[in-house]
């Protein structure tokens, strides 16, 4: 197609040198429709291959095209753009894996989902740098309320509206030896923290309580409980070079992810985010792993 030949990405010229050719085959071969489908389908891919060339990674487009390298690429090459760009991009990625590789399970083709930066879960590393801010914040205050607000959304999937009005007798141990904490609001429930986080978690309410009082998980020393506790109190936290912000949604949907991959039986999951529909759901599929055509079939047909 001419359009493929002639349109060329704005790259330095030693960087197209060494990704165009291979942009070019992987872009005709996905047999575009129209000639607009090819520019974009060969600008996105061509900058995805430039920043994987710079970070030293494989260049060829059938690994730029996994979801998993989308989905990097997405979330470390393009901290520059905004989310409207950042959801265009990954939409035109998405089609060329589409109409290059073919559906992603053996049996057929997944039903679509769209993803965004607020569904986008945290990385172990980013989790192990949120940890390690929160240890070094400068008061026991800051430090206990960010150990807090880590335990609740990693270990309990709690977003900031549960974690306001939550008090300390509302941490507790379960029958089962678990750290439990008794969710209040329109979705009371009692949720089970996650073992890696439950002796943090216990740890914050220890500091957080006195005895014979009631009083807040989080800012136990303000009585105010407005709708921007949680965004006020991360406001004057000092965040180190290089961490990421803590954003509560984030964490929840981190422990969604996982929770998916461990294979959770759906109504569980369910009942201890406090979901009534699937629509969070739908949110965080695109980044949960695939498995792959192989294990796939296999479990298709063993189940």
């Amino acid at each position: 197609m001419d359009a493929i030949e002639q349109y060329r990405p704005a790259l330095p010229s030693p960087v197209w040198e060494r990704v165009g050719a291979d942009c070019r085959r992987a872009v005709a071969q996905a047999k575009p429709a129209t000639p607009k489908q090819a520019r974009d389908w060969l600008g996105a891919l061509a900058h995805a291959a430039a920043y994987a060339d710079a970070s030293g990674r494989p260049t060829k487009a059938e690994h730029l095209l996994t979801q998993e390298a989308i989905e990097w690429y997405l979330a470390t090459g393009c901290l520059h753009l905004g989310d409207a760009s950042r959801s265009n991009r990954r939409c035109r990625l998405n089609n060329l894996r589409h109409a290059l590789l073919g559906p992603d399970l053996v049996t057929g083709e997944p039903a679509a989902y769209s993803g965004s930066d607020s569904s986008r879960p945290y990385s172990r590393s980013e989790q192990a740098q949120l940890y390690a801010s929160a240890r070094a914040q400068p008061t026991e205050e800051l430090r206990y309320g960010l150990l807090t607000l880590l335990s609740l959304g990693f270990g309990c999937a709690l977003d900031s509206a549960e974690v306001i009005p939550l008090r300390t007798h509302d941490v507790r141990e379960a029958s089962n030896g678990a750290v439990a904490v008794a969710v209040r609001g329109t979705r009371a429930r009692v949720v089970l923290c996650r073992t890696a986080w439950a002796d943090v978690l216990t740890e914050a309410a220890e500091w957080a309580g006195r005895p014979g009082q009631a009083r807040y998980l989080i800012r136990p020393s303000s009585h105010a409980r407005g709708t921007n506790t949680v965004t006020n109190f991360l406001a004057r936290a000092k965040e180190p070079p290089g961490t990421p912000r803590l954003v509560m949604g984030r964490t929840r949907a981190t422990w969604l992810v996982d929770a998916v991959e461990a294979r959770m039986h759906l109504p569980t999951l369910m009942a201890a985010a406090g979901l009534t529909t699937l629509r969070s759901i739908d949110r965080i599929l695109p980044h949960v792993r695939n498995l792959t055509p192989q294990q796939a079939a296999a479990a298709l047909k063993e189940f």
